[in-house]
């Protein structure tokens, strides 16, 4: 947070003889905000699922624009998987030829997790798996926690956390496969996927999950007087802020036994964890939502599972595990089949995101936060049999980064670092010539987004 309106912040509780417990509803005021920020605000959310896809019902059959905007005749199809993010077709970047090129230590599934948002080699390690080399973490720091450290060092553009990393299903092992944020070498980042924990780290005061009681009734009074306080425009969006807590307490209320983490060595447990995940994902993307209408962070993560993650997909009628699937070879149409269901529902819960921040007003600016937010969703693997690291998914949506959106890209097999670094560019990290291993740069950051 920065310290002048933290500060005036500090000194309009004091003026008002209200508590310290309010100071999570200010941050995004408009009045109480540094000139200018209200305006240069841009958001980055990083969207992870594993195993690769069905390359013939991922990608655009040829490069060109999804609208119908003149002298377009014919927009370019959305394939099976894409079909959920037709609402966004005039929002939606495909990136096709954008390869992860690392090689090293470590399986496919390790560097493909490892190497995905860093562009740099695993450190040498114990962790075996795939039968190659062992490998470590990794040696250098992702692209969001480097964006991270650039705003944080900015009083115009730090924010409460900096950057907030939400999961779904993470598995509780630390290892290669299930951690893909990292703030230096050897620096793996834990994403929270307990959305009771999150709730905890943004609003604090949360009860026990038996007798829990809403924040809100504890600070009735002292918002009550800040709002008194507030010019018309910041009590309004205070009070936005103060219906989207409410509206999610509800749901932590009402899913408080489905939702809580399960005893690891219970199998029982993991399995009704597992057919939560729909449930886990929804109020996971609400928390990612509400931090980024608070303004407590402009980076933001969610990874669903981990490279090599098991989960099924019962509501989908399907009882294998993904990653078993995934090796299946592109004959079996029906693995292949049920490959291209569990793809379409990531790419619905990436529609989710993009809808609930379409549907949130820019708090102090114009338009909705989707305005002002680039999703990025992508993969460890092209292809999940063939362990490929080429034709990466990459998938943007939202118009927070000042890309030229509504089209399908693609790109003679160029590194990925590129890509990392083009995404640090457009968040204002301009200055950013090379990142992850230099050999990767090329000529800087990749081309033909904007």
């Amino acid at each position: 947070m920065t310290a002048e309106p933290f500060l005036s912040r500090r000194a309009l509780l004091r003026r008002l003889g209200v508590g310290s417990a309010v100071l999570p509803f200010l941050g995004n005021l408009p009045s109480m905000a540094l000139a200018g920020t209200a305006a240069s605000k841009k958001r980055l959310v990083i969207v992870f699922s594993p195993d690769g896809v069905v390359k013939k019902n991922f990608w655009p059959t040829a490069a060109g624009p999804f609208t119908t905007l003149p002298p377009v005749v014919q927009p370019v199809e959305l394939p099976p998987i894409l079909k959920p993010l037709e609402p966004f077709r005039d929002r939606l970047l495909t990136l096709k030829g954008v390869h992860n090129k690392v090689k090293g230590d470590g399986d496919l599934h390790m560097r493909g997790m490892g190497c995905l948002l860093t562009g740099i080699e695993l450190l040498p390690g114990n962790i075996q798996g795939g039968g190659e080399t062992p490998a470590g973490w990794s040696s250098g720091p992702s692209i969001d926690q480097e964006i991270k450290k650039y705003l944080q060092c900015r009083p115009e553009t730090a924010t409460r956390f900096g950057s907030l990393e939400f999961g779904v299903l993470v598995p509780n092992r630390a290892d290669t496969w299930s951690r893909m944020v990292y703030t230096g070498p050897n620096s793996p980042v834990a994403p929270i996927d307990d959305p009771y924990q999150m709730f905890q780290k943004l609003y604090g005061q949360m009860k026990d999950r038996e007798s829990m009681q809403s924040v809100l009734d504890e600070l009735h009074e002292d918002l009550a007087k800040v709002a008194q306080a507030l010019p018309v425009e910041d009590r309004r969006i205070l009070e936005e802020h103060t219906a989207l807590v409410r509206s999610f307490e509800k749901e932590l209320s009402a899913h408080q036994t489905a939702v809580a983490h399960a005893v690891p060595v219970l199998e029982q447990g993991i399995v009704e964890q597992n057919d939560q995940m729909p449930k886990i994902s929804r109020m996971q993307i609400e928390l990612v939502v509400s931090s980024l209408a608070a303004d407590f962070t402009r980076v933001a993560s969610l990874q669903y599972t981990n490279s090599v993650g098991q989960p099924r997909f019962k509501w989908l009628g399907i009882d294998e595990g993904q990653h078993g699937l995934s090796h299946e070879p592109n004959t079996n149409e029906s693995a292949q089949e049920q490959l291209t269901k569990i793809n379409a529902w990531y790419a619905g819960e990436v529609a989710h995101l993009a809808k609930r921040l379409a549907e949130t007003p820019e708090p102090g600016g114009s338009g909705s936060l989707l305005d002002h937010t680039t999703i990025l969703w992508t993969n460890e693997l092209g292809e999940g049999n063939s362990h490929s690291h080429a034709d990466i998914p990459w998938v943007l949506v939202g118009n927070g980064l000042g890309f030229t959106m509504g089209r399908a890209a693609e790109y003679p097999g160029v590194p990925h670092n590129r890509l990392l670094i083009a995404l640090a560019h457009a968040m204002g990290h301009t200055e950013l010539a090379r990142f992850g291993n230099p050999d990767y740069c090329g000529d800087g950051p990749l081309t033909g987004l904007v």
